[in-house]
């Protein structure tokens, strides 16, 4: 992992990690948490600081990311694995119910990388597997998706879909307004208001720039 993206990581999300895991934990528990069983094996790549696999609840958590400092944030139930998306552990093959993607796809050099992330999520998943992602939608955003100087790849939901047909997964949901760009600067970390926010539609037509989609491995 270059060393100039673990310095923009730690200047961007370090001071806020207890506001984003009040977020992310409302956001588990009223709307992720209805796509994944008890038993479910889940995996979170580009785990980041863990506030999803954290929070989830399952039957067996598994952590993927290149920044050595997933593994000081992670919970003492979520196994860490410090890999590429696009060369996954090989002992992870069809082993896996439900992979987490968020804010992720878009930091990708190229298309070609997309595509060989997802062939890898296919390759862990157990057949009918899901795929979760959550993504910055270029067409949404506008130009302020070039804003954070990581950012490399633009997507939309319509490119996600057709990616998703590329590499063998069946598009069984898509919320095209979900949450906002910035999600833990929009949204103020007060249980009430986040779920509140997630209840009103018009809410998330108005405010909702990240598009939420869910495939099945075919």
């Amino acid at each position: 992992m270059k060393d100039y993206v673990l310095s923009i990581y730690a200047d961007r999300f370090d001071k806020d990690v207890a506001k984003r895991n009040v977020m992310w934990k409302i956001l588990c528990e009223d709307y992720f948490q209805k796509y994944i069983k008890p038993t479910d094996t889940v995996m979170d790549l580009a785990a980041g600081y863990c506030e999803f696999i954290n929070n989830i609840k399952c039957g067996k958590k598994i952590a993927v990311d290149l920044n050595e400092k997933t593994k000081t944030k992670a919970n003492n139930d979520v196994s860490v694995y410090q890999a590429l998306s696009t060369n996954l552990p090989k002992s992870l093959s069809s082993k896996v119910d439900v992979v987490f993607v968020s804010n992720f796809f878009e930091h990708l050099d190229s298309k070609n990388e997309l595509i060989d992330t997802l062939k890898e999520i296919h390759r862990v998943l157990k057949p009918g597997g899901k795929l979760m992602v959550l993504q910055p939608n270029i067409r949404l955003v506008g130009n302020q998706y070039w804003d954070y100087v990581d950012h490399t790849l633009p997507l939309t939901e319509k490119s996600l879909h057709e990616a998703f047909s590329l590499t063998n997964f069946k598009l069984n949901y898509q919320k095209v307004r979900f949450l906002p760009y910035t999600a833990n600067s929009k949204i103020p970390a007060i249980p009430l208001l986040i779920r509140v926010y997630l209840k009103l539609p018009f809410a998330q037509l108005l405010m909702g720039k990240q598009t939420f989609l869910v495939g099945i491995k075919a």
